[in-house]
C-alpha cells in the first residue's frame, strides 16, 4: 500500500506559524482578503510580484491606509521580485518599490509563451531562497472565468511529478484555498493545534466546512472519510456525479481522500465563505 501524501495547509495560515519557508506568488487580480495576505506574507521565505500584481500590492496599501488613516495600513514593501513582462506594471509603481525597497529585484521576461504566473513560477524554483520549496499563488479564483481556469491549469502544468518532488503549489483566493491531489492517497490536516504553547487551546479555525473534491481533467474513482458524505470506490466526472459542496465533519482533524486520478480539492476559509 502507497503512503499517503500528508498536506498541513492550515500551517500557512496560522498566526504564530511552524511552516514560513514557502514562496508566495502575487498575481494581478484584485487583493480583498487583508487578513489572509496578511499572514501569508508573514510566513512566507520569499515574495513575487507576477508584473501586475505590484500594482495590487499598492492599491492595497493606498486603500487600507486610507481607511485606517496611515495608523496600522499593512506594509508589503518588502517584496522580494518583480517578474513578468512588464506591460502591466505601472511606472509610478515600480518607481515606489525601487525607492522603498532598493533590493527588490524588477525582472523582464519577454517570452510570449508562457504567462506572468509561470514566469513567477518558474523563477521561485529556480531561486536559492526557493528551490523545491511549496508556493502559494495569492489572488488565484475569482474573476474572469477564462483567468481561473488558467490558474487551475497552471497546477497541472507545474506538478506533474507524482510526489510533488518539486513541491506543492496553493491557489488562495479570497474565499478559498486550493490544491491538486496527484492519483493516490492523501491525509488534509484540515484542523491544527494553535502554535502558541497553549496545548490545551482549541484549534484556530482556518477552514470552513465547504470542501469539494472535483475531476477537471478526467473522471476519476475517489473514496472518502471524514466528511459528511463519505463515498468509497466512487466514479466522479464533469457531467456525471461530483462532490461539490461536501461538508468537512466538526470533529475530523484530518480528512482522507484516495483518487484513481488526479483530482482538485478546495475548502473554503473560514469566515469568508458567506455561509461560515
Amino acid at each position: 500500500m502507497n503512503t499517503p501524501t500528508v498536506w498541513r495547509p492550515a500551517r500557512m495560515l496560522q498566526e504564530e506559524s511552524p511552516d514560513r519557508d514557502f514562496a508566495l506568488i502575487i498575481l494581478n487580480q484584485p487583493l480583498n482578503d487583508v487578513q489572509t495576505l496578511g499572514r501569508l506574507w508573514q510566513n512566507s521565505s520569499l515574495r513575487i510580484a507576477a508584473d501586475g500584481g505590484a500594482n495590487r500590492l499598492c492599491d492595497l496599501q493606498q486603500r487600507e491606509g486610507q481607511e485606517t488613516k496611515g495608523g496600522d495600513a499593512p506594509n508589503f514593501n518588502d517584496l522580494d521580485v518583480i517578474i513578468g513582462d512588464l506591460d502591466s506594471l505601472s511606472d509610478s509603481v515600480r518607481a515606489h518599490f525601487e525607492k522603498v525597497n532598493p533590493s527588490i529585484k524588477i525582472i523582464t521576461v519577454k517570452d510570449q509563451y508562457s504567462t506572468d504566473f509561470s514566469k513567477a513560477v518558474s523563477h521561485a524554483r529556480a531561486s536559492a531562497e526557493a528551490g523545491d520549496k511549496d508556493i502559494v499563488a495569492m489572488g488565484g479564483l475569482g474573476g474572469r472565468v477564462d483567468q481561473g481556469l488558467s490558474q487551475i491549469h497552471h497546477l497541472y502544468l507545474f506538478q506533474t511529478s507524482p510526489t510533488y518532488a518539486k513541491g506543492k503549489m496553493y491557489l488562495v483566493s479570497g474565499e478559498s484555498l486550493t490544491f491538486l491531489l496527484k492519483a493516490g492517497s492523501h491525509q488534509i490536516h484540515v484542523r491544527e493545534p494553535r502554535c502558541n504553547g497553549n496545548a490545551g487551546a482549541a484549534p484556530e479555525e482556518i477552514f470552513a466546512k465547504y470542501a469539494g473534491i472535483i475531476p477537471v481533467k478526467e473522471p476519476s474513482v475517489i473514496t472518502l472519510k471524514g466528511f459528511e458524505w463519505d463515498v468509497t470506490d466512487w466514479p466522479t466526472e464533469f457531467g456525471g456525479q461530483m462532490s461539490t459542496s461536501n461538508h468537512v465533519l466538526p470533529e475530523s482533524q484530518v480528512v482522507e481522500v484516495t483518487t484513481s486520478k488526479d483530482v482538485l480539492f478546495t475548502i473554503a476559509l473560514n469566515g469568508r465563505d458567506g455561509r461560515g
